[in-house]
Order: C-alpha cells, then structure tokens, then sequence
C-alpha cells in the first residue's frame, strides 16, 4: 500500500469491483477479473428480477447442492442454466446463463427458510469458513430485495392471508453468507463533529472516531465512523441508527432522535482482497447520518462511549483551519490506509459536503463525487 494514498486511491480501495457479467471480459483480464461470472435472478421467469451474482466457484455449489437434493429424494432449490444448450433469454435481450430458485420456492418464507438451510449447513461442514464458518458467523438476517434501488419493504407489513408476491422483498439471509451470493446489503453510518471558528475567522472541525475492537469478525483494529452497522431484516434506516448508537457508543436514543439527520447515501461493489484472498462480492449501500454538536448544546451528551465491546475507544480528532496538512490526524490517518475502507468514503463524502474537498483545491473532485454513488454496473448483471 502507498505510504499516503489520494482520496480517489481510497476509493479505488472499497469500490475495487466491476466485473463483466455473461461476457464482455477482456481479453487480458486475469485472475478474479478473468471469472465469468452468472447472474442470480430470483425465479426462472423471463421478467424475474436480478437479486445477486455468483461466481463459478458458488455455481458450482449449487449444482452439488442439487444433486445432493436428488439423492435425498428431495427437490432441487436451484433451476441451472450455464450449459450453452441451456441458456435463456435475458432481460437485456441477450441469451446466457442463469441461476435462480426453482419455481417451487416462491414466496419470500420459503425462499428464507430454503436459505436458512443452505447457510446453517455451510457453517455446519466448514464450506466457505473464511465468509460464514463458526468464527464469522453473524446470527443477524439481512433482507434481500427484488430492486435493490426500491423500497425497503417486509413481509411482516402484509395482513396475514396478503399477497406477498406486490412486495419489493424476496427473502432474508444470514448476514455472513451475503457475499457468496453478490446480494446488495445496506447499513448505516454516522458522523458526530463539531465545527468550530475562532476570532480570526480560522475554522475547525473536530470528529468522533472510533477504533473497531481487536476481536470484530471484521476489520479488527481498524478506524471507523463514530456509529455505523448493518440494517437488520424488517427494522427501518432510522430505528437501525438509533440501535447502533445506543449499541456501540452509549448514546441515549433521544438525543439521536432529535439530532441526528439524514444526509444522503453512498453506493459502491466492493471485492474481498484485504482480510481473504478469496475476492468474494459484495454491493452495498450506507445511508448516512450526520450529528453536527450545536454551540448551544451540551457537547457532552453527544460524546460516545463503548458499551457493547464492537469498539475498544473512542477519539476525538481535528482538522485545523479547514487544510488537508499532514498533522491533522484524521486526514494522516485516512491517508495512511487506517480506515475501514467503506469509513474512508463516508469520511470523504463529508468533507464534500462541508466544503472541505472542492473543486478548487481537488483535481479529481468530480471523479469523487460520482464514484461515491455507484450502481454495481447493475444493469447489466
């Protein structure tokens, strides 16, 4: 890694993956960019939606998964089209392979519970251990939608007796398992700073920043926004905020509601290279949240404490006169790599926002802004 990396060098570091679906991979492509990679539609209908990508190796899981099913006189989950001979049309107007439920698990209960099944037996055998054996087991479900860019709806809101099929939902997942399949997963992230000005008119700005337990399955160790987490299956972007700031950071659930505000979203695919060498797949998509401490506001009610040992501390750090120089710790810190990486484009997304990366002294700022807001290539998987 760099000594000091370019914000557009951090964000190469999270969103690292656009990978060809059903062709197009160039000729000189090697190792995991060389992987064709198939489509996982949610039925075998020809108008079915697209709810993840898998690569060979998942493939040919799925095919074992099903001959396994054959075996036990039970039907196969999984209808497999990767056979040139057995190819379909695709939503793109293209012919070529596919995987998708079989069309006997079509409601989100079934698809959840047939999932439930797979995963608990991965973990079970040690299949795939570095993403969801025993050690990085996460007991937490995360949704998975037919529109990843829809409504984050749950079966739960159906009158019992409803129709299930009207909802944007499909089913929900160990969280673990997530990047096997290349579902979109969704979290939330939050920033608490204080912006300050002194009687020279010199601005500061002062950040919460969190260092993630040495014991997380996860990025142990690494720097991270003041509050971030996943959003569980059937609890809302907001409510997930409130959760998390109580959870990780101590924060009575009272001054996040009423401070807290939403301040947009950040996309992006990112590859697994820094703790596994497996390159699994995984989109996702952070709705951010910023708490800005009020002068007229008691600062110490907004400061954050661990409680349920996801963090080891929390730090205050500034950037002195609104400069990028190298003794402002954040900015040292985040260029040396110290972030997770999906922290480090939350970071820059608000130093956008708070005027701190402009087009004036950043000659890659358009770059920045529109690769913080990416599609996952989705409309060709």
């Amino acid at each position: 890694m760099k000594a000091e990396l370019s914000y557009l060098d951090l964000i190469n570091l999270c969103d690292n993956a656009h990978p060809p679906v059903n062709g197009g991979i160039p000729p000189d492509a090697t190792g995991f960019d060389a992987e064709k990679l198939v489509p996982l539609y949610l039925t075998p209908s020809l108008d079915s939606a697209i709810i993840g990508i898998l690569r060979p190796v998942i493939v040919e899981q799925l095919k074992a998964e099903n001959a396994r099913s054959n075996e036990l006189g039970l039907r196969p989950l999984w209808d497999i089209r990767v056979e040139e001979s057995t190819y379909r049309l695709l939503r793109n107007g293209r012919v070529g392979p596919s995987v998708s439920f079989s069309a006997w698990c079509d409601k989100p209960s079934k698809r959840t519970e047939a999932m439930r099944e797979v995963c608990e037996r991965w973990r079970d055998t040690g299949l795939f251990a570095d993403v969801c054996g025993p050690t990085k087991w996460r007991g937490e479900l995360y949704p998975v939608y037919k529109e990843p860019f829809g409504v984050h709806d749950h079966a739960s809101s159906v009158m019992e007796g409803g129709d299930e099929s009207r909802l944007n939902y499909a089913f929900e997942m160990e969280r673990s398992a997530c990047a096997l399949f290349g579902v979109v997963t969704y979290g939330v992230h939050m920033s608490i700073y204080e912006e300050r000005e002194d009687e020279q008119g010199n601005r500061s700005l002062n950040v919460w920043v969190p260092t993630r337990s040495r014991t997380k399955q996860t990025f142990p160790g690494m720097l991270d926004n003041t509050v971030a987490g996943g959003i569980p299956s059937g609890m809302g972007n907001f409510e997930s905020m409130v959760k998390e700031c109580m959870e990780e950071a101590s924060l009575d659930a009272g001054i996040v509601r009423k401070y807290a505000r939403a301040v947009g979203a950040i996309s992006y695919f990112f590859r697994e290279q820094m703790r596994t060498s497996k390159g699994w797949l995984q989109p996702e998509i952070e709705y951010v949240y910023n708490i800005a401490i009020l002068p007229e506001v008691d600062p110490s009610v907004f400061t954050p404490r661990p409680l349920d040992g996801e963090v080891e501390s929390f730090e205050v750090w500034g950037l002195a006169g609104w400069s990028f120089m190298k003794q402002d710790k954040v900015i040292e810190e985040l260029r040396a790599g110290k972030f997770k990486p999906n922290c480090g484009l939350v970071l820059i997304d608000l130093f956008i926002r708070l005027g701190l990366i402009t087009a004036e002294n950043e000659a890659e700022y358009m770059e920045l802004c529109t690769r913080l807001h990416g599609r996952f290539s989705y409309e060709i998987w």
